[in-house]
């Protein structure tokens, strides 16, 4: 039988103390060099909670995936995605955010913990204008903590420097007709997925 740590102490008992790097790299706002980092990075993972349980969405732009309001503030626009709208149903009832900035070719990710809001605010929603389309809602968050994530978890997995996996790898489309027993036309779905994306990108 599998036994489990129930206890801080535990835990803490099996890892010892973080080394200095790790204790000193905390902000509790956006300081120039996290500023330089977080305005490179056009992609981030979003995690929120809600009362069914956490969520992680990918966010993409085309510049960088966020504005900064102030030194403790951000914003993050809601751009068209699946429209399940879990992340952001769960921050209308828990504030509680982290997101995960990437840059590709970088081993380094920098973190944010924080809360947020969600606003339908024009003249906010108008800064992230794309060809005529805005978003629907804006993500304003508050930053609480920022940091550096050491580069060995994508070191370990060599995430740039790999290439092209994904050959063999399920598509959308058999991912959906295996959930509907083969009722869904998941070829069809994929087949036409390259243009409805191109014509629904913002």
């Amino acid at each position: 039988m599998m036994d489990f740590l129930n206890t801080v102490e535990e835990l803490e008992a099996l890892y010892g103390t973080p080394a200095e790097a790790s204790q000193v790299k905390v902000a509790h706002h956006l300081t120039p060099t996290y500023r330089k980092w977080i305005m490179a990075s056009r992609f981030c993972v979003l995690t929120t909670v809600g009362p069914e349980g956490t969520d992680g969405s990918p966010r993409g732009d085309d510049g960088p995936v966020v504005i900064e309001l102030d030194a403790q503030t951000l914003a993050l626009p809601d751009w068209r995605g699946n429209e399940r709208i879990d992340s952001l149903r769960n921050i209308v009832r828990d504030p509680r955010v982290s997101l995960m900035f990437m840059v590709p070719g970088s081993n380094n990710v920098v973190r944010i913990n924080g809360e947020a809001r969600l606003t339908a605010d024009e003249p906010l929603r108008t800064r992230f204008e794309k060809s005529g389309n805005l978003p629907r809602t804006v993500i304003v968050i508050r930053i609480h903590e920022v940091y550096s994530q050491c580069a060995r978890a994508i070191l370990r997995a060599g995430l740039w420097a790999s290439g092209d996996e994904s050959r063999d790898l399920p598509t959308i489309g058999d991912m959906l007709k295996e959930m509907t027993s083969g009722a869904f036309d998941g070829a069809t779905y994929d087949r036409d997925w390259p243009e409805r994306a191109k014509s629904t990108l913002w």
